[in-house]
């Protein structure tokens, strides 16, 4: 959680059902091919509409990486790519041509990229952590450029439209944050903002995505082969993890051997391009200093207890819960997915009893009990009231808010109604286990930063980075070299610190 302001994804989800099913089978041009078809779900001008809807969304919920330097790179990068592709080539749609692209960093571990239609391209800081030079960004980027502009997003929502689920697919952790029950009622009754999903691509729009980063890398200058060795790098963490599929592959399924199909089509633009570019020094310097990890100066757990180092307060997270922090909100969840406490920020009130009665005066909210909370001391309101999600399940829920540092904070916790027994006695312990933070070793917690050596002597990878924080298989994928493989004297390389 690093600015917690409560925000709702309702808006950016209806309008793209509304779009969807207005359209119905909108008949437009392919950039690429420059031949119409009625294989979309929405008309160009309405790519860009909900592209821009779901960025705001993406934005609130996951944050920008707070280095100016950095984002400019990137975008810079972007731009450069943009200006080779076809939207920006001969006697293409206006809607097209005149299209901007938006390229962001995202304050995320996970390696990840993806696109939303209508000119938005994301990147975690984890992804960029792991890349080696900046031709192996220039490939990833123009993937992603190809998305938008091979238009993949607008094919697969006509695919799935009847199936509306449809913005609720892939993201950035490969899967939905919530399962089962959880996510919907968070969205259906408590009105927080979950987790934006985007469209996973079949093989087809792969494979076109590939080409088209080759292609584009190439035209501007890169040696776009080495993005071979990243994809490889991705399938080394994927093995790491036991199987457990890092979210870019697991969005971005694998047409085929892609590290040899990326090698032989970079191969076909070598008379055409230079193809000269590899820019690990300036990639590197962009790298140095980038967190690793998970950022715990927005939040952390531990021993049970989530800790707000910036924010100075924490609260403990029930038995058995998992917690996931986000920036708008911590969401904890049981395995089972039966039940989910929710804490954010309500930044529409000044007063937390102003906050409980604006709650209790909701359409459908049934009160059950309420009346002044116990939160250390804290000014502090609770309501208990029953409801119902859209399935009609009958649902109950406790609601506490708590006036702290100028502003009011909520925990909202639900569960079916024939199981409130269960959670009603976590939910409370959680809630008024609310406390200001003071432990200076709590709030002086830092972030683990990429750092980059040279290597002094010639030697084996895994004898240079023995005695490190992080583990050898670790660093030796950060660094895209094998365990055992010899490292120059000379030669920089990353390390966690």
């Amino acid at each position: 959680m690093s600015t917690m302001q409560r925000s709702s994804i309702h808006s950016t989800i209806t309008v793209a059902l509304l779009l969807v099913f207005a359209a119905g089978c909108a008949s437009s041009v392919n950039p690429i091919s420059g031949r119409k078809s009625f294989g979309y779900a929405w008309s160009p001008q309405e790519e860009i509409q909900i592209g821009s809807e779901s960025d705001a969304s993406i934005v609130a919920q996951y944050g920008e990486y707070d280095d100016r330097d950095l984002a400019q790179y990137v975008d810079s990068l972007g731009q450069a790519l943009v200006r080779v592709s076809h939207v920006r080539r001969g006697d293409v749609d206006p809607v097209w041509a005149n299209m901007p692209f938006h390229f962001r960093v995202l304050d995320s571990p996970v390696v990840n990229a993806f696109a939303l239609p209508g000119g938005f391209v994301y990147v975690t800081r984890g992804l960029l952590a792991h890349l080696e030079n900046e031709a192996q960004l220039a490939v990833v980027l123009g993937h992603e450029i190809g998305h938008i502009v091979g238009r993949h997003g607008s094919r697969a929502m006509r695919r799935q439209q009847f199936g509306m689920g449809a913005l609720l697919l892939g993201a950035i952790g490969g899967q939905a944050v919530l399962g089962g029950n959880a996510a919907q009622n968070v969205m259906d009754v408590g009105g927080t903002a979950t987790q934006l999903m985007f469209l996973k691509y079949g093989r087809d729009a792969e494979s076109e995505s590939d080409q088209l980063g080759v292609e584009y890398a190439a035209m501007a200058g890169y040696r776009a082969a080495e993005g071979a060795a990243f994809f490889r790098s991705l399938k080394r963490l994927s093995d790491k993890a036991g199987a457990a599929l890092p979210s870019l592959l697991s969005s971005h399924p694998d047409p085929g051997n892609r590290e040899i199909y990326i090698q032989q089509r970079s191969q076909r633009y070598a008379a055409d391009f230079p193809m000269n570019k590899v820019g690990r020094s300036s990639l590197f310097r962009h790298v140095h200093g980038l967190v690793y990890g998970e950022d715990p100066r927005q939040g952390f757990v531990q021993a049970g207890v989530f800790y707000h180092p910036q924010m100075k307060f924490r609260f403990p997270v029930p038995s058995g819960f998992q917690a996931i922090n986000q920036p708008t909100q911590v969401v904890m969840v049981p395995e089972n997915q039966q039940a989910v406490v929710v804490f954010a920020i309500e930044a529409s009130y000044g007063r937390a009893r102003e906050a409980a009665d604006a709650f209790k005066a909701q359409e459908g909210m049934q009160v059950v009990e309420s009346g002044l909370g116990q939160a250390g001391g804290l000014p502090s309101h609770y309501v208990i009231a029953d409801a119902s999600d859209s399935e009609g399940n009958a649902l109950r829920l406790r609601v506490q808010y708590i006036e702290y540092a100028g502003s009011v904070f909520s925990f909202t916790g639900m569960a079916l109604k024939n199981q409130w027994s269960t959670y009603a006695g976590s939910f409370s312990s959680t809630m008024q286990g609310f406390r200001q933070e003071t432990n200076q070793a709590i709030l002086s917690k830092q972030p683990s930063r990429v750092a980059l050596r040279t290597v002094r002597n010639t030697t084996t990878f895994n004898a240079l980075v023995s005695g490190q924080s992080v583990d050898p298989l670790t660093l030796a994928i950060l660094n895209q070299v094998e365990l055992n493989a010899r490292v120059p004297a000379g030669m920089i390389y990353k390390i966690v610190r």
